[in-house]
Order: C-alpha cells, then sequence, then structure tokens
C-alpha cells in the first residue's frame, strides 16, 4: 500500500486558499455541514444497528455492542488522533505556504496509521476475554461479546486508515469528499443490518458483518481518492520515512484526540461495571439503547467541531485573529442552538423513542427516564467541544489536553464512583449531566482567557 502513494499528481492549489479568505459563516456552513450530514449518516445507521438487534436478536447482544464499541473505537482512534494531529500541521502549513511540509506530513501520518492500528488488533485478538471483562462483561453477556468483538477487529485497520484520511482531506479544504468517508460505510451498514440480521438469520455476527463490511467500504474509498491524485499533497517515498520533529509534533497533538477517546472508553469502563453492579444485565442494555442515541443528538456539534478547526488553523497559521476569533463565536452561538432544539425533541419524544426499537417491558419503563436524565448536559456540549478544538487546532496541546480530560477524567468518572453510592443507579445517570455541565464552565474560562486579545 505505502508503495502506491509514491507519487500523487497535484500541487498546491486555491482549495485550501479559501479557508483564508471566503465570509466565515458560508465558509463555515460549507465546512460542517457536509461533516454534520456524514455524522448523521453515522448516527441513522448506528439507530438502525441498535433497532434490528434489539428486533431480532434480543436485550444481551445490546449489551453486548455496548461492551465492545468503546474498545473498537479505542484501538480506531489511533487512526483518529494521527489524523487530528497531521491534520492541524497540514493546515498551518498551508496556510503559511509550506506544501512540501505538508506532504511530509502526511507521509508519517500514512505510516503510524497502519502499522499502529494492526499492532494493536493483534493484542485485541491475543487478549479478548480479559478486555472484554475490564469493560463491564459478566458471564451472561461474554459469549455474543467476544462473537462480536472478533469480527470487527478485522475492520478496524480500515476505519482506522479511513479516520486518519478524513481528517487531512478536511484539512485540505474537501469537506464534501470527507463527508463521503463517514457516508460511504453508515449506508453499506443500513443495507447490510436487514439482510444479514434478518434474512440470513446471523444474529449478532451479522451485525457485526454489516459494521466491518462498512469500516472496509471507507477505508478502499479514501485509498481511491488519493490514489486518483485528487489531493494536494505530493507525495514521495521519502515523506513515509519517521521525522522526528514532525511525529513529536503531531503525538502532541494528535494525543488530545487520544486521550478524549480514551477517557470515554475510560468513562465505559467505569458506567459497564457500575451499571451491572448496580442493575445488572438490564442497566447495560438501557445504556447500550441510550448510547444507541449518543451519535444522533451529537451530530451538529461533532460536524461543526470538524467544520471549525481547518478553519481556525489556516487563519491562525496566516494570522488573521480576527477571522478565527469570529469563527468561535458563530461556531458557538450554531452548537448550542442547535443542541437545545434536539434535547427538547428528546425530553418529549423519549418514550416514543424507546418504544419504537423495543418491546421489552423493562426496558420500555426504565429507559427514557434514564434518557432524559443522560442528555440533560447536551446543550452544553458545543462549547467545550469547541474550546477543545480551538487549542488542538492552533497546536496549543496543554490546555486541549486537559479541557478533554476535564470533562470524562475530572467529572464524569469521579461522579460515576460517588454518586451511586447516595442514590444508586440514578447516580450513574447523573454524573454525565453534571459532568458536562462542570466541563462547560471550565472550557469557557480557558477559551475566553486565550481569544480575549485577539
Amino acid at each position: 500500500m505505502l508503495i502506491a502513494f509514491l507519487y500523487f499528481r497535484s500541487a498546491l492549489s486555491a482549495t485550501s486558499e479559501k479557508l483564508g479568505n471566503s465570509p466565515i459563516p458560508r465558509l463555515l456552513f460549507q465546512q460542517s455541514v457536509p461533516a454534520m450530514i456524514g455524522f448523521l449518516v453515522m448516527s441513522i445507521y448506528q439507530v438502525v444497528d441498535v433497532y434490528f438487534v434489539s428486533q431480532y436478536v434480543g436485550r444481551i447482544a445490546i449489551a453486548a455492542i455496548n461492551i465492545v464499541l468503546p474498545i473498537t473505537f479505542l484501538i480506531s482512534s489511533i487512526g483518529m488522533a494521527i489524523g487530528v494531529g497531521g491534520a492541524s500541521i497540514i493546515s498551518r502549513a498551508l496556510g503559511g505556504g509550506d506544501p512540501a511540509k505538508a506532504a511530509k506530513t502526511f507521509g508519517n501520518q500514512l505510516s503510524l496509521t497502519l502499522g499502529l492500528s494492526v499492532f494493536f488488533v493483534i493484542l485485541g485478538f491475543v487478549f479478548t476475554e480479559p478486555m472484554l471483562n475490564l469493560f463491564g462483561s459478566n458471564e451472561e453477556i461474554l459469549p455474543q461479546a467476544t462473537q462480536y468483538l472478533h469480527i470487527l477487529l478485522i475492520g478496524v485497520p480500515f476505519l482506522a486508515w479511513a479516520m486518519m484520511s478524513n481528517n487531512v482531506i478536511r484539512a485540505e479544504g474537501k469537506p464534501k469528499i470527507a463527508m463521503l468517508t463517514l457516508v460511504i460505510p453508515a449506508v453499506a451498514n443500513i443495507i447490510l443490518d436487514p439482510i444479514l440480521i434478518y434474512y440470513f438469520n446471523m444474529g449478532i455476527s451479522g451485525a457485526a458483518w454489516a459494521t466491518t463490511i462498512g469500516y472496509m467500504s471507507s477505508g478502499i474509498y479514501t485509498l481511491w481518492f488519493f490514489l486518483r491524485g485528487k489531493s494536494e499533497l505530493n507525495l514521495s517515498r521519502s515523506d513515509t520515512a519517521f521525522n522526528k520533529a514532525i511525529v513529536n509534533e503531531m503525538a502532541s497533538i494528535g494525543s488530545v484526540t487520544l486521550v478524549r477517546q480514551g477517557s470515554f472508553s475510560l468513562l465505559a469502563i467505569v458506567l459497564n461495571n457500575s451499571l451491572d453492579h448496580y442493575g445488572g444485565s438490564l442497566a447495560i442494555a438501557i445504556y447500550g439503547l441510550i448510547r444507541g442515541f449518543t451519535m444522533f443528538i451529537a451530530f451538529p456539534n461533532i460536524g461543526i467541531m470538524q467544520g471549525l478547526m481547518p478553519i481556525v488553523g489556516y487563519n491562525y497559521g496566516a494570522e488573521k485573529f480576527s477571522r478565527v476569533k469570529e469563527s468561535l463565536r458563530l461556531g458557538i452561538t450554531w452548537t448550542t442552538t442547535i443542541s437545545l432544539i434536539l434535547f427538547a425533541f428528546i425530553a418529549f419524544f423519549s418514550k416514543d423513542l424507546i418504544s419504537f426499537f423495543t418491546d421489552d417491558p423493562e426496558l420500555l419503563k426504565y429507559t427514557p427516564r434514564a434518557m432524559i436524565i443522560t442528555f440533560a448536559g447536551l446543550p452544553t456540549m458545543g462549547l467545550s467541544f469547541i474550546a477543545a478544538a480551538y487549542f488542538q487546532a492552533i497546536g496549543k496541546t496543554r490546555p486541549a489536553l486537559f479541557l478533554t480530560l476535564a470533562r470524562q477524567g475530572m467529572f464524569m468518572i469521579p461522579l460515576a464512583l460517588i454518586l451511586p453510592l447516595f442514590i444508586g443507579l440514578d447516580g450513574i445517570w447523573f454524573s454525565m449531566p453534571i459532568g458536562e455541565i462542570l466541563a462547560t464552565i471550565v472550557s469557557a474560562i480557558f477559551l475566553w482567557r486565550a481569544v480575549k486579545d485577539y
């Protein structure tokens, strides 16, 4: 695969230059909407996944998927972290008129992503049972979780490559192409879920193969994009060789994303084990249903954050600080408004949403209330996401890392351990919105201090 990337045919063009010249509202819209659509389609596929698994496999399968997904996303987040770290360098290099550094960065991203993702997938196969037990599996869930994990691990290197490439493509100012890296696997999954789970009666393995084939489709699509020579990066063999300075900078910036994903996984370990302790497999299944909606309600925040980063990175590199500040202000306004609307929808229609996915009487009884509590902090989420994204985009890793750790490590995880001691299972549900609100307050302070002099 490395040899195929030796000669990209295009040089720096005007595509990325629009990041420094176009009006900010139009630019943020153009950058964010494709990302939002991509994540929306991904969220729809997760909802479809939950629907078919709950209807045709059962409660334990929902719990098994809830156990496995944090593991696979942790491994694939290596590619995402390398992508975000490299994209920050690429955006600033393009903004500063240095296409050679941008190409060298991409070459190092390529080598690191493929090597590290394969290594950690092998570890996943070797340590399957201890890993699943660590993430909260019990004897009832373990068989289906093992089956699901082994199939998903096959597609994880493809997903890691696609997530890395997605950030690079967006850094070049090609949001529609980046969107397709998210849409293609989601569409493949939506088509394959009913075929494999229902018509071929493959159960949880059908859900796993649908997801894995989707990962492979996305990886192959991004490979095709670069092989066609549509990238602005003119890559040579020497660019794939290890460059200590670039790798260190990439690791420093990308570590924020890796820590964020690691924090999600650590939070999943705490939540799943606490849920098992206070409510057993039923509580894990309840959270599995709620988790299926998480991407759906967060997609505007993630899309706007993804669209914002190349704009901020490019204009910061070009020293156009007023455009940076305008971008941040607009991003916060959009994420907060949309999140308020989505939370209102969840609050009013929680029972209807859950009844669409399952007729299990216990899930119908307990899930709607838990879902409303869990998502109560949603309106504040956008600001904390954008604050961390800002510091990543400009290459300031320490505040970005701190803000990322604050959300899960400083607030949600301690709250998830402490609150249940006093109010039982409800303490787990309340830990999430309270942690979200506290993290947003801290993020607002950091962001205000950083941009007040622009």
